[in-house]
């Protein structure tokens, strides 16, 4: 599928999409306010000639009526520093009157990584993200607690509170939060992750708990575990 027919397509789900719900609420305003995931279009994004980032808020508020996005930086992995993309980016999202919530970041280095020399490294692969995120209006970046699966439990848990500690210093300098998603590893172990945020213990780090992402781990006791975080 190509761009135009992708996003024609998502045009008219959305379309249908806004008549249901303009039906079931009768003209009341929604009981919440929600944002959209980009990766829940990774796939077009993927696609070679598919939809693109710069397409993304334009999607989001045009095709299904949703005011507030979260990038993955996946989708704009060389544009962090390029200014002019991130102003273009914001303008888009300046003229649809959509607010730019967080960006996720991946493949950065493992934070908690057992070499202090490469978690310092991955540590400042971020900064550009927290940059970014600033530029676009964003309040956080979403960040791995990766501990590269080396040493006990308590070793793990110091190294990933470590890296957290150094990202979340230069996070609050520039008015930017980081939040850690339970994404595999230890960091799918509620408890473990929790000991964590209470290790860094800093306003500005904190969670957000994905309800899938717990493997063998009870996804309630694990929300549980990480919503005061």
């Amino acid at each position: 599928m190509n761009r135009r027919s992708f996003i024609h397509q998502t045009g008219m789900a959305g379309a249908l999409l806004a008549v249901g719900g303009c039906a079931s609420t009768s003209g009341r305003s929604p009981l919440f306010q929600i944002s959209l995931a980009e990766w829940s279009f990774n796939k077009a994004l993927f696609a070679k000639g598919g939809m693109t980032n710069l397409d993304f808020p334009l999607v989001a508020r045009r095709n299904y009526g949703i005011s507030a996005v979260e990038y993955v930086n996946q989708f704009f992995k060389d544009k962090a520093r390029d200014t002019t993309y991130l102003a273009e980016l914001k303008r888009r999202c300046d003229g649809e009157g959509v607010r730019s919530l967080l960006i996720m970041c991946d493949g950065e280095g493992a934070l908690g990584d057992p070499s202090p020399t490469k978690r310092k490294q991955a540590v400042e692969n971020h900064h550009k993200w927290v940059e970014a995120a600033k530029f676009l209006g964003c309040h956080s970046i979403r960040v791995n607690a990766d501990s590269g699966g080396v040493g006990s439990f308590d070793e793990q848990l110091d190294r990933a509170a470590d890296g957290l500690s150094a990202l979340t210093d230069y996070g609050s300098r520039h008015g930017i939060h980081v939040i850690v998603e339970n994404h595999g590893g230890l960091s799918s172990n509620g408890k473990w992750l929790a000991g964590v945020m209470k290790k860094v213990n800093k306003p500005g780090c904190g969670t957000l708990p994905d309800f899938g992402n717990f493997t063998d781990y009870d996804r309630y006791l694990g929300v549980q575990e990480l919503m005061p975080f």
